[in-house]
């Protein structure tokens, strides 16, 4: 018989900060110079395995931040040197002007781990003395120079395609708040009012409680219970746009990581998650499990899976671009370059026509992409509904808490980050509800 095994421990928080903001700089290393996605530097054994959950969640917030400042903080520190250093010492500067400057920290205590962060690289230990010298004038000269400092813009590449759809003001305030960053959006289980006085958050019109600097979500009330699960608020629209019914057979067509599987649930209909990715499908099972709520995961392709019936209605929230989310995703310009733009136009396509195939007749599907992009949103839309002669459902604004211009004039609803601009903005996305032929 075999010894068992130890219990693990819990690792302790690090209340000197080095730990965060080593991590931090993991992050975005990865980020900037490996060109990979915060969502794949944060799972499995990464620049983060190891910390203690508040360190976690300290050196996300600091990589996110910096993140949103990269060329402004390049800006500042260019003002100190003949010219930029490499990538990893240039890093580390980024990471302490955005702490000074954006997050308030103390100038002794960013100063002394910047200089510490760099003696521990080989890339960087020559230069510790250049950063000890840049960043202790940055701490008495940065903040009067920060505060001139134009907000960063879309890359070129996407702020073209921007532009030309809404207009130049119109993303100038969109890039005004990817700079602010979003708060934390919750969707309730049960009472969205009662969450937000337990959690002194605001009620959004939409239904959605909003929580400002919540720190690490796991901590706060009513994690551990379920009471809740984070859900931007531009995302939950989707299935109040759906309304499920009690009993009701839907199906959530690409689920992971479980925000729209856990609202469906919990409206009560029966519930099929499907989702190629297993390692988000255990998201899913989690997050059902946290909530108390239940629903039948499958994982698999969705362009291979046969569905086993038809069902009364189908949530399709497609792969896109995700152009929509970097208020919340800042990573995402560094890592994207629209390459990956038409392979997507094609696969949207498809997956509207393998979804309707399990549709019943009248049923509905909700199409939707966290994009800013038409052809993501409004073509694929009209294009479908020419191939399969669908019809829109046209939902009621002020039932679902929105405003009468977030309806487009072609169909479908269409968000903007700026919207809801003085209350920290929302996701940009494209939704609608079509019907199929009886």
């Amino acid at each position: 018989m075999g010894m068992a095994e130890a219990p693990r421990s819990t690792p302790k928080a690090d209340k000197g900060g080095f730990a965060a903001r080593e991590g931090a700089l993991g992050l975005l290393s990865g980020v900037m110079d490996d060109h990979l996605q915060l969502s794949e530097l944060t799972r499995g054994i990464g620049p983060l395995s190891g910390l203690a959950p508040p360190d976690k969640a300290r050196a996300q917030r600091l990589a996110l931040s910096t993140l949103r400042n990269v060329s402004r903080a390049d800006a500042l520190i260019a003002q100190y040197v003949d010219r930029l250093p490499p990538k990893a010492p240039l890093n580390v500067l980024r990471l302490a002007v955005v702490e000074m400057l954006v997050e308030g920290e103390a100038p002794h205590g960013v100063v002394d781990s910047s200089v510490s962060l760099m003696r521990r690289s080989r890339q960087s230990r020559k230069m510790a003395g250049l950063a000890n010298a840049v960043l202790r004038k940055v701490a008495t000269e940065g903040p009067a120079i920060w505060a001139e400092l134009p907000i960063p813009t879309l890359p070129k590449w996407l702020r073209r395609r921007v532009v030309h759809i809404f207009n130049e003001e119109i993303v100038q305030a969109i890039e005004a708040l990817h700079l602010a960053g979003a708060p934390l959006d919750l969707t309730a289980k049960g009472d969205p009012a009662a969450l937000a006085k337990s959690l002194e958050g605001t009620l959004l019109p939409t239904g959605t409680v909003r929580v400002h600097r919540a720190g690490q979500v796991s901590a706060l009330p009513g994690y551990d219970a379920g009471e809740w699960w984070v859900q931007d608020a531009g995302a939950a629209l989707a299935v109040k746009l759906l309304d499920p019914q009690p009993g009701e057979a839907v199906l959530d067509f690409c689920a992971a990581p479980g925000g729209k599987t856990m609202q469906l649930a919990a409206a009560g209909a029966h519930v099929t998650a499907l989702d190629v990715s297993a390692p988000r499908m255990v998201r899913v099972e989690e997050n059902l499990a946290r909530t108390g709520l239940s629903a039948e995961l499958i994982t698999a392709d969705a362009m291979e899976w046969e569905a086993p019936q038809f069902y009364d209605a189908i949530l399709l929230d497609a792969p896109c671009s995700a152009t929509g989310t970097i208020r919340r995703h800042p990573d995402l310009p560094f890592a994207k370059n629209g390459k990956e733009l038409d392979p997507l136009f094609a696969l949207q396509a498809d997956m509207i026509d393998r979804a309707l195939i399990a549709l019943k007749p009248g049923g509905r599907l909700i199409y939707c992409t966290c994009s800013l992009l038409t052809e993501e949103g409004e073509r694929q839309a009209k294009t479908a509904i020419e191939r399969h002669g669908l019809t829109e459902i046209v939902p009621d604004a002020a039932m679902l808490g929105i405003e009468p211009d977030w309806l487009h004039p072609n169909g479908g609803i269409r968000l903007r980050p700026d919207f809801l601009a003085g209350q920290g903005g929302m996701d940009g996305f494209f939704m609608i509800s079509l019907r199929k032929p009886g």
